[in-house]
């Protein structure tokens, strides 16, 4: 393996390792002991749920063509996969708002087992079984788990803030250590105990069925609209009118399925950018490499949200900038420089340069999945959210299956052309978002404000009423007649303590009197 590779590994672990011991006080959020229990609990489900997915990703297109299937059948399998999540996805995402998150994460876990166990069987027909199941499984892991999150920690009384240090170190875990873990022991299942190309998905089902034990013995339910006069059409409708009537779920939705939609066709295309001649390159390093630099990106966000001061809506429009100049490298380096006719042998020089732009926008990827988990549990509506989150990915499922359909019709330069457009559009939609929120909050502060001096000005005014009640009182205690004298003591005092109505009252009571 050349030197390059364990170059740009190593130095982005360091620099992972640096950040990480790095931190001080002002890098982290101070919480309670209850809520660390409740954050460990969820990281410890949320790594075997992912472990259960990391495990599969590298051996799927490698089983099916074991299996004798050509390049057109194993499309038409991944197609199907995409195809069920766009498909079923929402409904099982209004299910988990009215079922219940909990039940649909244990429903998430034990799809994807029977979709692992489908491997076992060569026939076309329940591979395809296998890959519907699996794209249902998809859209609850991308919607319930989070979900339920979101509504359990406000649900025990924890501060807003605490979400980001959970879904930084989700994301650091999850799709980061987990990832290069799995991949590591998947290699050793299939290559070094040689137990074959199914070993990796049992080892994926029993992990799913450990999370999955628990689940059920230590989380709580909890729902989005446990409404039962509201069956499925009416949730749906309420979800889009939710996606319609609000701008900023209508900006988050689109701003999802550009940046997911981009990097989906990244993972397709990665592969023949840095290989287009049929060059040597080790596949499972250079992916340790992408989940490293993941890592780097959840450890900067950790850091970005930690700071109050500091709005996801602005950090992330840089985010999103950065990561289209990282896609349009290919297209730079196809016009700068000089390709290589030659087959075979190890990465090129405009391979080594689109390496280091490819880490660079997986470490805009580990930003960007705790980020835009904590813009959704700002505005998407408790009662419908796995809903709504289920239909931000029909466009990304749209868009990734009119990509492997005709992924070999068009160049690669212009596929990652296509995605840099994306992802810079994406900075645009995220610019105006932010100018809505913060619109709305100074709308919300100038409110405040002058509902403020409304109550200044109607302390004043009660004050100036109780003044003028005290020199009339002084004004009558010159007067002989103690009944007079006692009676008006008697309504004063009883003015001081009542509301400024009854002040008034008997304000002008006193002034008809006098009159």
């Amino acid at each position: 393996m050349e030197v390059f590779y364990w170059m740009v590994f190593g130095g982005l672990a360091a620099v992972v390792a640096a950040l990480e011991l790095s931190k001080t006080s002002r890098d982290r959020v101070n919480t309670s002991s209850a809520f660390s229990s409740f954050k460990n609990n969820y990281l410890v489900v949320y790594s075997l749920m992912m472990a259960g997915d990391w495990l599969q990703g590298p051996y799927v297109y490698y089983l099916y063509s074991q299996y004798g299937f050509g390049k057109g059948d194993i499309g038409r399998l991944f197609i199907a996969g995409f195809g069920s999540s766009m498909l079923f996805g929402t409904i099982v995402g209004s299910l988990a708002d009215k079922q219940g998150r909990k039940r649909a994460s244990i429903t998430y876990c034990i799809t994807y087992i029977l979709s692992c166990a489908t491997k076992h069987s060569p026939e076309y027909k329940i591979l395809m079984v296998g890959r519907v199941l699996g794209g249902i499984a998809t859209s609850l892991l991308f919607s319930a788990f989070e979900s339920w999150l979101v509504a359990e920690h406000f649900k025990r009384g924890f501060d807003q803030q605490w979400l980001s240090v959970t879904f930084s170190q989700a994301i650091f875990l999850g799709n980061g250590l987990v990832a290069i873990v799995s991949g590591l022991f998947g290699n050793v299942l299939v290559d070094t105990l040689a137990l074959g190309p199914v070993a990796p998905f049992d080892a994926a089902a029993c992990f799913l069925a450990i999370g999955m034990a628990i689940i059920m013995s230590s989380w709580t339910e909890n729902y989005g609209d446990p409404s039962e006069n509201k069956d499925l059409l009416t949730q749906f409708k309420g979800a889009a009118v939710a996606i319609a009537s609000d701008e900023k779920i209508t900006l988050l939705g689109a701003i999802q399925s550009l940046f997911e939609g981009s990097m989906y066709t990244f993972v397709f295309l990665w592969t023949p950018a840095l290989s287009p001649n049929g060059e040597d390159i080790p596949h499972g390093f250079i992916f340790a490499t992408f989940m490293m630099a993941s890592m780097l990106g959840s450890s900067i966000a950790s850091r970005l949200m930690a700071r109050s001061s500091l709005k996801v809506e602005s950090y992330m429009q840089i985010v999103f900038l950065i990561s289209a100049a990282a896609l349009l490298l290919p297209v730079i380096t196809s016009f700068l420089v000089v390709p290589s006719g030659e087959k075979g042998g190890g990465i090129s020089f405009s391979g080594c340069i689109q390496l280091i732009g490819f880490c660079t926008f997986e470490a805009c990827v580990g930003i960007f999945w705790p980020s835009i988990m904590k813009m959704r549990s700002q505005y998407i509506p408790e009662e419908a959210r796995s809903t709504i989150m289920n239909f931000f990915r029909i466009p990304l499922n749209i868009f990734v299956c009119i990509v492997l359909y005709n992924v070999n019709a068009y160049p690669i330069v212009f596929m990652f052309g296509m995605c840099s457009v994306f992802l810079f559009v994406a900075s645009l939609l995220q610019k105006r978002l932010r100018f809505i929120t913060e619109s709305q909050r100074s709308s919300k502060i100038t409110r405040v404000d002058s509902n403020e001096r409304d109550r200044y000005r109607g302390r004043a005014f009660k004050y100036l009423i109780e003044f003028r009640l005290i020199n009339l009182w002084n004004f009558l205690n010159a007067f002989t007649v103690n009944g007079v004298k006692d009676a008006v003591d008697s309504i004063v005092k009883e003015t001081f303590l009542g509301t400024l109505g009854q002040k008034l009252a008997v304000f002008r009571s006193l002034s008809s009197t006098i009159m």
